[in-house]
């Protein structure tokens, strides 16, 4: 009975032989993959799988604080067509794994910043658009309550300097952070997960001497300036240094 069920010799090779052939250049004639089966059937490793979906479909948090957020107007519009890269804007940190940050963020944005970062989910970027993100731009100088770079609260996968970038400008930067995100792999982003997040990485920068002196704001073009909109009258550099030895001279005369 099992021989009647079992196929013969010849069935079988003439199966093998309509569906498989020998491949190009092989002598001993190993089997070919059939053209169904080639059309039919992706391979592809884990890796090319996983990044393939998060990078068709990065859902960016906007958190815009100043002027720079302006261009998403602009961006969002029909003219460049922001969704057409799979980039859903989203209003909740829970959904989205992108954050673009842009305008500059202060001591009182801070915490509100860092608390929207922890709660979006993992795998997670951050986007730091315009110079006032990047390093405080205008304000670096002599604010006291700008944040000197976003970097300091949270790490930053891209840089986009511009005051403020152009539309072309943030293409370009999510372009570039897709191709970070296809070379990455599933058990390496475990590896990399910062224990401090408040952090980055130190760079290689060489010591200058501090610019936020205030000195210029006592400066006599400078005071000039500013004497119709105070209201006031504004020491100069030399009234300053006078104030400053009166207590010096009163004590020698004393003694």
């Amino acid at each position: 009975m099992s021989e009647s069920i079992s196929p013969s010799i010849s069935a079988v090779r003439d199966l093998r032989g309509a569906s498989c052939g020998p491949v190009a250049g092989a002598a001993e004639g190993a089997p070919a993959v059939t053209t169904d089966l080639s059309e039919n059937v992706i391979l592809t490793s884990l890796d090319d799988l996983h990044n393939w979906a998060r990078l068709s479909s990065l859902w960016p948090l906007l958190y815009g604080t100043a002027c720079c957020f302006i261009e998403f107007a602009a961006l969002i519009g029909s003219r460049f067509d922001f969704d057409r890269f799979g980039l859903v804007p989203r209003s909740s940190p829970r959904q989205a794994d992108l954050l673009i940050v842009a305008g500059t963020v202060t001591m009182k944005m801070a915490p509100a910043l860092v608390r929207l970062y922890e709660q979006m989910p993992e795998p997670k970027y951050v986007i730091a658009m315009g110079a006032c993100t990047i390093t405080g731009g205008m304000f670096s100088a002599d604010s006291t309550t700008a944040v000197r770079g976003v970097d300091k609260l949270i790490p930053v996968d891209l840089y986009l300097p511009g005051c403020p970038p152009r539309p072309e400008a943030i293409f370009d930067a999510v372009i570039k952070l897709r191709k970070k995100v296809s070379n990455e792999s599933v058990s390496d982003r475990r590896q990399l997960q910062q224990t401090h997040r408040y952090c980055t990485v130190k760079h290689a920068m060489t010591p200058v001497e501090p610019i936020v002196t205030g000195a210029y704001l006592q400066a006599e073009t400078q005071i000039a300036a500013l004497k119709p909109g105070a209201g006031l009258a504004m020491p100069s550099l030399s009234d300053t240094a006078n104030t400053a030895a009166e207590p010096a001279s009163t004590d020698s005369s004393a003694s």
